[in-house]
């Protein structure tokens, strides 16, 4: 797949299966504690055979081209929705597949990682979701704290609106690879009437003001 051909491809698989949903009331609550006008259900996509594959082959570009086949020893999944995902890709390129919680299992082992652990072997971590990237701290952590070498994220879809996301990644050395933006989404929803002008207009004014947003709706704020 042609890079510059991915953003709007994923960006099409959400809006076609219904994955984004503009609120007309009560403002949603994401996981990471901020209000927004706007939910993206990434999770919709892994009942579609035809969504399969084509994430697949979005996935495999970027890797292939952002990132380097030989820079990549163990697929990393994380709990519970980046898992479809990282076990797609981890099977097309023949790579080990690992599992990471985003805190230790509490029974057991106590594992919070799952699978074969190598310490110096190379992870990409793959999960459906960016916001903030608080969850994300969690996983490089763990994974570091094991022995392993994290460098790259493969997010399926990327707020990248909260400014706290950016300086997480600066913060853990991770270079994040998003199959698609809200820029994507906005753009097609736009062209294709895929969404209510109303509703573009909610999403934008979200996007722009992302903290103040989530602060006057009952979420979190930070300043961006």
């Amino acid at each position: 797949m042609e890079e510059t051909t991915i953003g709007p491809v994923v960006a099409r698989l959400l809006l076609e299966s219904g994955a984004v949903h503009v609120t007309g009331g009560k403002p949603f609550i994401l996981r990471s504690g901020w209000a927004s006008p706007v939910y993206v259900d990434v999770r919709k996509l892994i009942s579609s055979v035809a969504a399969r594959t084509t994430l697949n082959e979005a996935a495999l570009s970027v890797v292939r081209n952002r990132i380097g086949l030989t820079e990549i020893d163990v697929i990393t999944g994380a709990e519970t929705a980046g898992l479809p995902y990282a076990a797609w890709l981890a099977h097309r390129l023949s790579l080990p597949l690992q599992i990471v919680r985003k805190k230790p299992l509490g029974f057991g082992r106590n594992a919070q990682i799952e699978g074969e652990v190598v310490a110096g072997n190379r992870a990409l971590l793959v999960d459906d979701l960016t916001t903030d990237g608080q969850s994300k701290r969690k996983f490089c952590l763990a994974l570091r704290g094991a022995g392993l070498q994290v460098r790259h994220l493969l997010s399926i879809f990327y707020y990248d609106t909260f400014a706290e996301s950016r300086r997480t990644m600066e913060e853990l050395d991770i270079q994040i690879h998003a199959l698609a933006t809200w820029q994507d989404i906005i753009g097609l929803a736009k062209a294709d009437n895929f969404l209510t002008p109303g509703d573009i207009d909610k999403v934008e004014l979200f996007l722009s003001h992302t903290s103040d947003w989530s602060k006057a709706h009952g979420g979190i704020g930070r300043l961006n």
